[in-house]
């Protein structure tokens, strides 16, 4: 849960590695005189942020029959709760789970506050992970003694009766106040028959990203490193071979050679002169591309992305090329989709919950559809040429929802009939189904003047 949070951030294990030669013992030893390059190329970043905003970087619709209910629901799904929604995507992506708990401000309104993952503890009922006994987060909070930073660890437990504080400092010890109920209404304690803590899955097993391209990320990046360590053993730092060096040892030697680019021999008894020759290693940097996009394919496919650079978006793409490229990312998102869409379900409770108590109204009869809208790229004009086809055979509702213009379909059409009434405006200015009023009948004069 946690590598996958670090290397979302480039926490990667590369930045750790040490250069290693094979000693006299014939065992592995670090080595500080050799080039030791740590590149991270995060893959794995693009691909939480592909994933997350495929399914999530787009406001959802709600779809329900009662417009009181609708307007009351488009109140809480604002702007900052969908950016709240795509943080949690990216915790439940990073950490095959996360948590949204809804609560109430100082000013008694519900509010949602996410919780991250790798804080909370949860112990569950059933074996699918669908129901909380209880849940215990552990957090670190900041404070200061003076001009003394401290850092001292919290922990809440969430159960049936309210929400119970502890320090963690040599051992658990109970806050000054120990416990607080959910919600207060005046001076009254009150508590949710259901622990307000949701989760939020990336998939029914709870597998983090991480696990499926951790190696492959690893392998990138190690690639790239290698290269660029065999790039800088130049003939300054490479394998030299040495005839009648007129020095005392290598070390002086390299020193030297380092210091001022040039290196002095001899001649031996012999007569022999002296000599600098090195043993090159031929880079083949085309092995290193092949590698490298070997890899980079292999991991977004094991992360069940795409590839924006792919063949099939060259030239002028048609709609079922761009379908097949986005695959494997639909596949996953319909898994996580499943996941979300209960997950509101029990956040639509609370919601009902709060406007009940608040004296709003009951709504918890009421059958609500959440739709999300994926993000995807489409040719708009086949999509815009199927919808003219389907004039006559589709309502003009399903045409207007399907076409790419559209943001608001009950909008497009209202627009549309207020267009349709204008265009109906006969030559005498009156709006349809209107009679004009005091017109002449036929035969007689428009104007009794000239007459």
């Amino acid at each position: 849960m946690i590598d996958g949070e670090k290397y979302f951030a480039g926490a990667h294990d590369i930045l750790h590695a040490v250069r290693q030669v094979i000693g006299e013992d014939g065992k592995l030893r670090p080595i500080e005189n050799l080039p030791n390059n740590r590149i991270v190329d995060n893959q794995y970043r693009k691909m939480v942020k592909q994933k997350a905003n495929y399914l999530l970087g787009k406001p959802f619709t709600i779809k329900t029959k009662n417009e009181g209910y609708a307007e009351h629901l488009d109140a809480f799904f604002n702007a900052r709760f969908f950016q709240l929604l795509n943080r949690v995507g990216r915790d439940a992506l990073n950490g095959g789970i996360g948590w949204i708990y809804p609560n109430y401000n100082e000013a008694g309104e519900m509010v949602f506050t996410r919780i991250k993952p790798w804080e909370l503890i949860p112990l569950w009922q059933d074996a699918d992970h669908t129901r909380l006994d209880a849940a215990i987060r552990i957090y670190e909070v900041v404070t200061y003694e003076g001009q003394q930073e401290r850092v001292i660890e919290k922990v809440e437990v969430y159960d049936q009766e309210g929400i119970w504080y502890f320090i963690l400092d040599g051992g658990l010890k109970a806050e000054e106040v120990p416990y607080r109920p959910y919600f207060l209404i005046g001076e009254d304690a009150y508590n949710w028959t259901r622990i307000p803590l949701i989760p939020f899955k990336c998939n029914a097993e709870e597998i983090p990203l991480i696990k499926q391209v951790k190696s492959l990320q690893d392998g990138i990046n190690q690639i790239l490193s290698t290269f660029q360590n065999n790039m800088q053993e130049d003939a300054r730092n490479t394998i030299l071979v040495l005839v009648n060096y007129d020095g005392q040892n290598l070390g002086e030697f390299r020193e030297k050679l380092a210091q001022y680019g040039a290196v002095k021999v001899r001649s031996d008894s012999s007569g022999a002169g002296g000599d600098v020759k090195t043993l090159q290693v031929e880079i083949n940097s085309e092995n290193y591309r092949t590698i490298l996009e070997v890899f980079k394919k292999a991991l977004i496919e094991n992360a069940m992305g795409y590839d924006a650079k792919d063949d099939r978006l060259s030239g002028n793409p048609n709609q079922m090329n761009l379908l097949s490229m986005y695959s494997d990312i639909d596949l996953d998102a319909d898994e996580m989709e499943t996941e979300f869409q209960a997950s509101m379900e029990q956040l639509l409770w609370f919601i009902d919950a709060s406007l009940a108590q608040s004296g709003s109204g009951d709504f918890s009869a009421e059958d609500v559809e959440i739709i999300f809208n994926r993000d995807i790229l489409m040719n708009e004009g086949d999509i815009i040429n199927n919808c003219k086809n389907s004039v006559g055979i589709l309502s003009d509702e399903t045409i207007v929802a399907n076409h790419p213009w559209v943001d608001d379909p009950a909008e497009e059409l209202n627009r549309l009939k207020q267009q349709k009434e204008e265009n109906m405006m006969d030559n005498f200015g009156f709006p349809p189904n209107q009679a004009p009023q005091n017109l002449p009948e036929e035969g007689e004069p428009v104007n009794d003047e000239e007459q």
